[in-house]
């Protein structure tokens, strides 16, 4: 093996040991951080689950990228034929093994278990892998893959909506990747959480530079006629952090999973869905009491917003606790096969021309209305990038009740690396925070975030952090990997959970 390559190998014995001797156990270890939050809604689904056994196997122990593709796996990587699922839907993952290797298939939901991050749900194999061939280019660039299905398997009535990841070992070379999905149920809960998978999926690099950003002569490119498909693996995230964790999961661990980690640790009434679902199951937006767009949640199409829209309209709350949200206007198709909503292309932008300092072949795309300020307040703004301290301009709103923050006190860092800003002329919406943005420490790049939240006509709340770190200031599951670039958070503070604890307890009522 080539010693360029950087990895820690298995033992295969002690891997073959754990197939054969592996059971599912279930124990109460689970401790919620508050007596409230225990007893507030004792059986919800979130609860019981996480008074299961958890556990800290689910993280990669055994990572390693080609430096020649810069972001793949080939030893091991897959991809799963639908990016959620319903429980009794018929789980399919397609893996390849380059060279040919015995692989073995784990499954984890992610939570908070007694604060190890996640369950096992079991483990499969070991199956004969086998090199899958790459996909060739189509003029915009897509990438099909059109591989085998390696794994079958009918998801359990009982396991609960969240987010599910597979982890791929290969017994020869002894490297891990993973395959990552989204389970979703219909029940009524008071949170919907929305997974951000179509950004995940626009800046995907697999196999090295195909991602909604290349368009074959740069590696930054910001105008249309490329797409992407998801019939392939996510490679490792390509941007701000070196996080190897996320080959193959996407960027649900870097920006998304500290806020529901958290919310599991207090037992909150929550489920999990794709931006896919805001896009095609508008009726399904209004069995939650509230909605969550988390992290980095850049790539909408029109009817998402229109949904969201909608459901705002009859009184569903709203929290954007995430930055860059609603920026890139997307276009979903079919793939090859006609599965639909398999591939996307960038089409426009949710805001008016020259609103956002626009990057390099940005102003060559559609910039018309509805904008997302329009939705959540405030929206995507020049710079775009930038980091900053999320300082109190409202101590005396409800938002801040408990927190003894005065006017100018300030979070260290929370807001980056994008943000919003440029906020909407909606009756009666308040700046909670503001301040302005800095390309390093004391470096100020002319932009300006505005936190935001307004009441809309039903009296349902529409809340804006401005910031794609929020749920920084939350948690630190295990895995994470803090973000450091324009400005660092400093990790879990109390007023920000306090914030976020009183926004919620306001949704939910």
């Amino acid at each position: 093996m080539n010693p360029r390559y950087r990895f820690s190998l298995i033992n295969r014995r002690q891997v073959l040991k754990g197939l054969f001797g592996a059971g599912l156990s279930v124990g109460t270890g689970a401790c919620f951080s508050t007596e409230e939050s225990r007893s507030s809604q004792p059986s919800n689904p979130v609860v019981l689950e996480n008074q299961k056994e958890g556990t800290r196997d689910w993280m990669l122990k055994t990572t390693g990228i080609d430096p020649s593709t810069r972001y793949r796996c080939p030893w091991i990587e897959g991809y799963c034929s639908q990016t959620r699922y319903r429980a009794g839907d018929k789980l399919q993952v397609k893996v390849s093994t380059r060279p040919a290797s015995e692989f073995l298939l784990d499954i984890y939901r992610l939570g908070y278990y007694a604060g190890k991050g996640g369950r096992h749900m079991g483990l499969w194999g070991p199956f004969n892998g086998r090199s899958q061939d790459d996909p060739a280019a189509d003029a915009k660039r897509r990438l099909d893959c059109q591989w085998e299905t390696s794994f079958e398997y009918h998801i359990p009535e009982d396991w609960v909506s969240g987010v599910y990841l597979v982890k791929l070992t290969s017994l020869k070379e002894g490297f891990q990747s993973y395959a990552i999905f989204i389970l979703r149920d219909d029940r009524e809960a008071d949170f919907m959480f929305q997974c951000s998978d179509h950004t995940w999926q626009a800046y995907n690099r697999w196999p090295d530079q195909f991602s909604l950003y290349d368009n074959g002569q740069t590696e930054w490119y910001w105008g249309g006629g490329i797409e992407v498909c998801f019939n392939r693996p996510y490679g490792k995230y390509c941007q701000i952090l070196d996080a190897p964790l996320s080959t193959g999961s996407g960027e649900f661990l870097l920006w998304e999973f500290p806020t529901a980690f958290w919310m599991e640790s207090l037992g909150y009434d929550v489920t999990y869905v794709s931006n896919q679902d805001t896009h095609s199951d508008e009726p399904g937006l209004h069995r939650c009491k509230s909605f969550l767009s988390v992290g980095h949640d850049e790539y909408w199409t029109l009817q998402m917003y229109r949904n969201v829209q909608q459901a705002i309209k009859q009184g569903t709350h709203a929290a954007f606790l995430s930055g860059n949200a609603v920026c890139g206007k997307i276009h979903l198709q079919r793939d090859r096969q006609g599965n639909p909503d398999r591939v996307m292309e960038r089409i426009g932008v949710f805001g008016p021309p020259g609103g956002t300092r626009e990057f390099n072949s940005m102003s060559k795309l559609i910039h018309e209305p509805p904008y997302a300020s329009e939705l959540m307040g405030a929206q995507s703004t020049g710079p775009v990038t930038g980091g900053a301290d999320w300082i109190c301009r409202k101590p005396d709103h409800w938002v801040f009740d408990g927190t003894e923050m005065s006017m100018g006190d300030a979070i260290p860092g929370l807001v980056g690396w994008e943000w919003h800003g440029d906020p909407e002329d909606i009756k009666g919406l308040e700046i909670l925070a503001s301040g302005k943005t800095q390309s390093a420490p004391g470096i100020l790049n002319g932009g300006e975030y505005t936190s935001t939240i307004y009441q809309a006509p039903k009296g349902n709340w529409v809340f804006n952090a401005a910031t794609i770190w929020w749920g920084d200031g939350l948690s630190e599951p295990p895995g994470y990997v803090r973000p450091s670039v324009y400005t660092s958070p400093e990790g879990p503070d109390t007023r920000l959970q306090r914030i976020t604890r009183n926004l919620f307890d306001r949704m939910k009522s």
